[in-house]
């Protein structure tokens, strides 16, 4: 029984390591820098801006840093950034946008997909939640989409996406 009991402890203490070792190898082959072009919504329902970004992204075993920038309109630069933090197989960290205010971010990554929750900093598209998605769409390619509900409907709506290459 102590054998069973011991071997129980020491599998639960080693999976944690092990799924973060997992999650570092695909975090790590993210770091670099990106650059693409994409669309953002300013609110659901106005017309998309166009926008060209860069991003400088650091990554290890158990985090992700991307610091960058987006121009709009061709002369409108905005700083974007979000740390996140991995422990076990759950992420989490900060979203820093356009208003310069950090908005939380809460998820798990599946596939080639890191799926989080946004909590925003402050009311937008009638409410503070949203979800991000940071997918590696190839080798050399990502994807970051922002998704939120219409108020009005209740249906889901892409408010931003941007295709990044190396």
């Amino acid at each position: 029984m102590r054998a069973l009991l011991l071997s129980a402890v020491i599998s639960a203490l080693c999976f944690p390591a092990m799924a973060s070792a997992a999650e570092g190898d695909f975090l790590k082959p993210l770091a670099g820098q990106w650059k693409g072009n994409g669309t953002v919504l300013t609110r659901i329902g106005s017309k998309p801006i166009n926008v060209s970004c860069g991003f400088d992204i650091g990554a290890g075993t158990s985090n992700l840093s991307m610091n960058g920038n987006c121009r709009g309109l061709l002369v409108v630069r905005r700083s974007v950034a979000a740390n996140l933090s991995v422990r076990g197989e759950g992420y989490s960290g900060t979203y820093t946008g356009p208003s310069g205010m950090p908005s939380s971010l809460s998820g798990s990554r599946k596939g080639n997909a890191i799926n989080l929750a946004v909590r925003w900093a402050r009311e937008i598209n009638g409410d503070r939640t949203a979800t991000m998605v940071l997918e590696k769409v190839a080798e050399n390619r990502l994807r970051l989409q922002t998704i939120d509900k219409d108020p009005k409907t209740g249906k889901s709506v892409v408010t931003s996406r941007i295709d990044l290459s190396r």
